[in-house]
C-alpha cells in the first residue's frame, strides 16, 4: 500500500527486537496463523531475507507441541521452554479442530523454504489421523484427544472453534495448484454433510449454518461463521458444471444473511452471533452476544463475492461497514470494538485487535481493488489474510 518508511521500520523491528523465546503461554494456532503466516506473506512480497529465517525459526519452535501419542499437537505452547500442554477449558485436555486444522497452508511452505520435510509430515499425519476416525453423520466435532485420537464430545461449529479447518481444506487444494485432490475430496464430502444437517432456511427466507449439539440443532450463527460465504464462493468456482451454481447461490445467500446481521443493527455493525428462533431473525438475542470487536468475517465474504460475481451490491455494503466503523469505532488512536451494535451511541471496549489490520481492513481495501491485486488466481490467503503463492509448494508428493 506504498507505506515504504513503516515498512522499513517493521522490518528493522523484526531483526533487531523480534524475540522468539519468550516464556510464557503461546497459541500454536495464533502463532502459526500470525505470526509465521505474516512472515510468510512478508517474504513472498519482498523477497527479503529475514522474514524467511524468522518465520523457519517460529516453525521450529512450534514442534515439540506435536509430540503426543497421535501426532495430534496440543494447543499451548510455551516457546522458550519447548513444553506444551492443552487449553484448560477444552474439554478432556482435547485439541481443537480450528486449531489443528489451520496450519496445513503455513506449515507447507516452511518444508518447501527450508527443504526440511518435517513441517509437511506433521500436517499430512493429522490428516491421516482425521481420516481414520468415525465422524458422525461425515460432520467434524470441534474437539480430539491427542492421546486416543477419538473425538471428546459431538458439538460441530462452522464458527468458533471450527471454522477454519474447512476453509483451509480448500485452500491447500488451491495452493497445490490443485493436484492435492485428498484435500478436495475431504472439503467436498465435509461440504456436503453441513449442507445435509446444518444448513436451514428461517421463516423470513434466510439461508443459515446451525450448530450441531450431538445431533440437536442449536439455531444461531457466530460472526465468525460468516467466513463461510466466501469459503463456498471460492470452492464454487471448481465444481462441476451442475453444482457450480448451486454454490454461488448458497454463498450468496450466506452472504447475505450475514449482511443482514448488519443492517438490522442501529450501528450497521454486526453482533458477535445472532439468531434463528422465537421470532427473531439474524439478531443477536442475548445480551452477551451483543458486542463488535472488528471483526473481518463478513467483509471477508464481500471480497470473495465480489471477485466472483462483480455485483455492485458487495461493494455497496462494504463501504457501509467503512461508514460504520467511522463512525461508531474510531477514536484517538486507531479504532476500538463496541460492547453493543443495537444502541447508537455504543461503549468503547477499547481494544483494537490485530486482525482488524490484518484482515479487516486489508479485506475491505481489496474489494475496491482491480482483481489482479493480489489476484486469486495466484494467491491463497490464509486465514489471518496473509496472502500465499499458489503452486509455491509441491511437497506433498515428496511425503508420501
Amino acid at each position: 500500500m506504498e507505506l515504504e518508511e513503516e515498512f522499513q521500520e517493521a522490518k528493522k523491528w523484526v531483526e533487531k527486537s523480534f524475540d522468539l523465546n519468550a516464556n510464557g503461554e503461546a497459541s500454536l494456532f495464533e502463532v502459526n496463523i500470525r505470526y509465521i503466516g505474516g512472515l510468510l506473506a512478508a517474504y513472498y512480497l519482498t523477497g527479503e531475507e529475514v522474514f524467511k529465517s524468522k518465520a523457519l525459526e517460529l516453525g521450529e519452535k512450534l514442534l515439540p507441541a506435536f509430540n503426543t501419542p497421535t501426532g495430534i499437537p496440543r494447543g499451548v505452547i510455551n516457546l522458550g521452554s519447548g513444553m506444551s500442554w492443552s487449553w484448560g477449558w477444552a474439554s478432556a485436555g482435547s485439541s481443537i479442530l480450528a486449531e489443528f486444522g489451520t496450519l496445513h497452508l503455513e506449515f507447507l511452505h516452511l518444508s518447501e523454504l527450508s527443504g526440511n520435510p518435517v513441517f509437511a509430515e506433521k500436517v499430512m499425519n493429522i490428516r491421516k489421523v482425521l481420516n481414520r476416525v468415525e465422524k458422525p453423520q461425515g460432520l467434524y466435532p470441534n474437539f480430539l484427544s491427542p492421546v486416543t485420537g477419538n473425538w471428546v464430545q459431538h458439538h460441530v461449529s462452522i464458527g468458533g472453534l471450527g471454522d477454519s479447518f474447512y476453509e483451509y481444506l480448500i485452500k491447500s487444494w488451491l495452493m497445490s495448484d490443485k493436484k492435492d485432490s485428498e484435500a478436495k475430496k475431504m472439503y467436498d464430502d465435509a461440504l456436503e454433510a453441513i449442507e445435509k444437517h446444518l444448513v436451514k432456511k428461517s421463516a423470513g427466507g434466510l439461508t443459515y449454518i446451525a450448530e450441531w449439539r450431538g445431533g440437536i440443532l442449536d439455531h444461531k450463527m457466530g460472526h465468525l461463521a460468516c467466513f463461510s460465504g466466501g469459503m463456498i464462493a471460492l470452492g464454487a468456482e471448481h465444481a462441476g458444471e451442475e453444482r457450480k451454481q448451486h454454490y454461488v447461490d448458497l454463498a450468496a445467500e450466506i452472504t447475505n444473511t450475514c449482511h443482514e446481521s448488519y443492517a438490522r443493527s442501529d450501528t450497521k455493525l454486526g453482533p458477535e452471533a445472532f439468531r434463528f428462533d422465537a421470532g427473531t431473525e439474524a439478531m443477536a438475542t442475548r445480551l452477551s452476544e451483543r458486542y463488535y470487536i472488528l471483526r473481518p468475517e463478513v467483509v471477508e465474504s464481500y471480497m470473495y463475492m465480489w471477485r466472483l460475481t462483480h455485483d455492485p451490491k458487495y461493494r455497496q455494503w462494504g463501504w457501509e461497514v467503512v461508514k460504520a466503523l467511522e463512525k461508531h469505532c474510531r477514536v484517538e488512536a486507531g479504532f476500538s470494538g463496541i460492547r453493543d451494535v443495537y444502541t447508537t451511541t455504543p461503549t468503547h471496549d477499547n481494544m483494537q485487535q490485530s486482525f482488524f489490520l490484518a484482515e479487516t481492513l486489508k479485506y475491505l481495501y481489496l474489494l475496491f481493488c482491480e482483481d489482479d491485486v493480489l489476484s486469486l488466481d495466484d494467491w491463497v490467503f490464509n486465514t489471518e489474510a496473509h496472502p500465499l503463492p499458489v503452486n509455491h509448494t509441491n511437497f506433498k508428493a515428496s511425503v508420501q
